[in-house]
This record gives structure tokens, sequence and C-alpha cells, in this order.
């Protein structure tokens, strides 16, 4: 598998063109400014006087409304919610010149067909793995965070390289850029979120903490075995993989992992991950989304109400509120604002 890193990117293919971000959220605000402390061009399509609008200018950009925007632009970077995004392609479609290239983060629309681009534009995707945030502060920092790269239509003949450069202009070639599909990145994204990261995280810690529960134990201890000590495992898992892990757990954890775990993720568990998976990839999750989204999201509100009110959470606000490294810091008044004390500063 080829990673392509900075080294590889010789030519910027976008020299010469203005980029529009359309939409100023997470992603959209770390990429806009990453691209134009690589020298970008950049103007920023948001609604009118919005906050997005207001945002952007504050932070020193040109700031149109979309169709504006995407007009002067070689590449629009559609940054938008997913669901917001066959509304925006709408307003914008016909200001799009011929020849230029429309850049995805995600790939659900074009993958379900939410979105039909024109056949005269690139349509591309670049895919930072990591929140806006973290896009933005590793730039900063000199490193970036790895992308995934996609060609769903090459008009130009540089689809791929107007991808690279952009992904460049992120600092992702710094973190390597691995090439995928559309079909791909958004079926594994949605499995992964379903399945393990969203999904399957918080139905395990659920059902861990009620198993604890029921069989008497304090809530609070349960929290804690539960849910609070999570994050040291899955930063160990980040750090180094699975041998990191069992590197620095006990041998009783361990040992307790391969002969146990192995019953509670079973053959069965993987079985209905493959339905799930084969839910999102015949298209049945994004019609469920999508009909969800048209009727005002009342399913979703409702889980969601569920879900927050669950007892995990309400035990877990009291623990929270006494972790002091979780709270923001407290400013000694004793001292002036923004001048620490010669002791802090040693």
């Amino acid at each position: 598998m080829k990673i392509w890193t900075e080294r590889d990117h010789q030519n910027n293919a976008l020299a010469g063109h203005s980029i529009a971000i359309i939409g100023y959220g997470s992603q959209g605000s770390a990429h806009a400014r990453n691209l134009r402390d690589s020298g970008h061009d950049v103007v920023v399509g948001a609604r009118k006087n919005g906050a997005s609008w207001q945002r952007a200018r504050q932070e020193g950009f040109r700031v149109a409304e979309p169709a504006a925007a995407a007009a002067e632009a070689g590449l629009i970077a559609l940054l938008t919610p997913d669901m917001a995004q066959p509304q925006v392609y709408g307003q914008i479609e016909a200001a799009l010149k011929p020849g230029s290239a429309l850049l995805f983060a995600h790939g659900f629309n074009v993958h379900f067909g939410c979105i039909q681009p024109r056949a005269d534009i690139d349509v591309i995707m670049v895919a930072p793995k990591g929140p806006g945030a973290l896009v933005r502060r590793q730039f900063e920092e000199g490193r970036g965070v790895p992308c995934l790269r996609a060609v769903a239509q090459d008009t130009s003949g540089q689809a791929a390289e107007r991808a690279l450069s952009y992904a460049h202009g992120l600092g992702g070639t710094r973190g390597g850029v691995i090439d995928t599909t559309f079909a791909e990145e958004t079926e594994t994204d949605l499995f992964g979120e379903q399945v393990v990261l969203c999904g399957g995280t918080a139905e395990l810690v659920i059902q861990g903490f009620e198993t604890l529960i029921e069989a008497g134990y304090q809530p609070e201890v349960a929290y804690f075995e539960c849910l609070h000590e999570l994050k040291l495992i899955v930063d160990l898992l980040h750090e180094g993989g699975m041998a990191k892990m069992y590197e620095f757990i006990s041998d009783t954890a361990a040992f307790g992992d391969l002969s146990r775990g192995p019953r509670i993720i079973d053959a069965s568990t993987k079985a209905r991950m493959k339905v799930v998976l084969e839910e999102i990839r015949t298209g049945e999750f994004a019609r469920d989304w999508i009909l969800e989204n048209q009727a005002g999201l009342p399913r979703h509100r409702a889980l969601m109400r569920a879900r927050t009110a669950h007892p995990i959470e309400q035990v877990g606000s009291a623990l929270r509120s006494r972790m002091s490294w979780l709270q923001p810091p407290v400013a000694d008044a004793s001292e002036p604002a923004g001048k620490p004390s010669t002791e802090r500063a040693a």
C-alpha cells in the first residue's frame, strides 16, 4: 500500500486557483486556516451575517454567500453536515465552473446518490482521520493528521493531484495520505461508528454498568470500572496497539482479557456485526437516516433523551465534578491576568 508523503508532493495542482470552503464548523474552520497558512487563497462560503459568516470574517477571511464563493473558486470543499449537503449543493451547482473540483471530507452523499455532481467537474475526497481541532493543532505544531484520498470523477485529468495538494495544504502529507474509494471510506466509517467506536462501546459500557448495579454493587464503583477507566485503555491502544496495552496492564487483567473477552464478544456478536455492515452496504441505514431527518428526527430525539437520562449519566456527572483535572483552571486572583508568577513560570 502506497502512503503519500511530503516528498511525493512536487507540484501544487491548485496553483492559481482559489479554494472555497463551504461550511465553517469544526472541520471547515480548520481546513480554511491550514490552507491559508500553506499559501492558498481561501474564501469562505456561509449564510450572510450568520454565526459562521461573522466568525470567518473575525478570523480574517474573505466571506461570501455559498454560490458566490463557489463561482470564483477552482476547488470547492463542501464541509457542511451530511444532511445539509444536498440542499447546499443545489444552491451552488449552477455556479460551479466547468473543470473545477468539488471536494468532500466524507463520502456519504456521493456514495448513496443524495448528490449527483455535474459531469464536467472533478469529484474528490480528502478525509482527515481526526476532528477539526486536532487537524489544526497538529498543523500548528509542524505535524499533520493522516488523511484518506479518493476520486469519484476525474474530468480534468488532475483530480488525484488536486486532492493530494489539498491534503498537503492541510498538513496531511506530514502524517501520510492513503488512497481509498468513496464506497470504502463511507462504509467503513459508518461501520466503525455503529459497531465499535460509538454504538458498540456505549452499549458495552452501559450493559457492564447495569450488570454490576443489578448485582448489588455501588453505582459509583461501577462507573469507575466500566466507564472512567476506559480512557486509560483506549489511550494505550491508541499509542501502541494491543502490544502496549498488554505491556502496561497487569497479568491478571491480561489473563481475564484473553480468557473471558471472547465469551462476551463472540461469534454471534460478529454475525450481528455482519448484519449491520450489510445494512450499510445496501443503503438501508442511509435510507433510514435520510427519512428520519425528513420526519424531523423524532426517533433520534427520543433515543437521545433515553440515553442521556440513563443513571450512568447522573452518577458520572456527580463524580466528574470532583475530578479536578477535568475542570478548567482557576485563575489566581492575587496575580495580574496573563502574567504567571516566577514560581509557576519555572
